[in-house]
């Protein structure tokens, strides 16, 4: 016979295994009354949207050293900020982040609100992030549904129905098991199971405080769950983009538009980027010569692939667009990831010019 799932299984295991995070209050600490700094909550959840623990902790380091609190980022430089975020990816977030601070700075006197419908009125505060918000900071009863959470649930349940399709069967499953006692430990720890035990890959059942309730072990194949419809095969888009150094070091670099993908984010000029032929204009005339290899990236809705032109020319040379920025005043870590490929790939040539 099937045993019932607690959430207390769940937690005794979280006392003893939870993850040390910079962001996170240990259960040990909230049981003592630690309360979680709900700045230092919302920054993480928004920077580990489609992005790894791993990845996401330094960059969290590196964010609250430069701002400490979130009056400390309202008041930042948005240039200063996508400078700090490039590498990180999605920069949606970034500009979102930025308008959430201020936001939560002037109408909110630097708190933020509780509830998950306040929180669901914030710039870049989605229902995962609300209720991720709420649980953690607040210790509120909400239900925290991302990746490792629906993996789990799928398992525990043994759920046919693939994903998108199954997302609202598996947040009432995750609904019915959220206690309204240590919720944000709770929340915490059914993520951590998912990240550290209930893995995509060779899920390490023996190891799992759920295991004989769960179905998925019962019946030996849960790694076959949560099921998911085939992925569409992405398209594939082509660009140019001009690398332009003048004698003295600068760089003609421009600011993409605030709205489309990089929005606001410092790079190479170039074209568009488009799935047919490109035509494509150099920013300024100059000894143009084309690399013999090209730039590939991945985004979420496609594969990138960019030809990398680059000269370069004297003080004179006036761009038609974009700006030179001295060797000084930027650093190629301030570009976002496709366009440091660039500039990787075109630094040899340009340095044997």
């Amino acid at each position: 016979m099937r045993e019932t799932v607690k959430p207390t299984d769940l937690l005794r295991w979280y006392d003893a295994n939870a993850r040390e995070l910079p962001w996170r209050v240990a259960p040990a600490e909230r049981l003592a009354g630690v309360t979680p700094d709900p700045y230092h909550v919302w920054l993480s959840e928004i920077m580990l949207q489609q992005t790894t623990v791993v990845t996401v902790k330094a960059y969290f380091l590196k964010f609250l050293q430069r701002w400490p609190s979130i009056e400390d980022l309202a008041a930042a430089e948005d240039a200063d900020v996508m400078a700090e975020w490039a590498g990180l990816g999605y920069y949606a977030r970034a500009r979102n982040l930025l308008k959430c601070a201020r936001v939560v700075t002037k109408e909110h006197g630097g708190q933020f609100p509780k509830t998950e419908k306040e929180l669901l009125k914030l710039p870049g505060i989605g229902p995962y992030t609300a209720a991720a918000i709420g649980a953690i900071a607040f210790d509120r009863p909400t239900t925290v549904l991302d990746g490792n959470v629906e993996r789990v649930m799928a398992r525990l349940y043994r759920v046919a129905e693939p994903l998108p399709a199954a997302k609202e069967t598996l947040r009432a499953y995750a609904a019915g098991l959220t206690p309204n006692k240590r919720a944000g430990d709770y929340a915490q720890a059914v993520m951590d199971l998912g990240a550290t035990v209930c893995t995509p890959r060779n899920p390490v059942c023996g190891l799992c405080p759920w295991r004989s309730g769960c179905l998925g072990f019962r019946e030996q194949d849960a790694q076959s769950y949560p099921r998911k419809l085939p992925k569409k095969a992405k398209p594939v888009r082509f660009g140019v983009a001009y690398v332009l150094i003048r004698d003295d070091g600068a760089v003609l670099l421009e600011r993409r538009p605030d709205k489309g993908l990089l929005g606001g984010m410092l790079g190479w000029p170039g074209s568009e980027w488009a799935e047919g032929p490109v035509d494509s204009t150099p920013p300024a005339p100059a000894g143009w010569q084309e690399l013999g290899a090209e730039v590939r990236h991945t985004f979420t809705h496609f594969h990138l692939r960019l030809k990398v032109h680059f000269a370069r020319v004297s003080g004179e040379t006036t761009p038609d667009r974009g700006e030179f920025l001295e060797r000084n005043h930027y650093r190629p870590a301030d570009l976002p990831t496709v366009m440091r490929k660039v500039w990787n790939l075109a630094q040899p040539a340009l340095k044997e010019k």
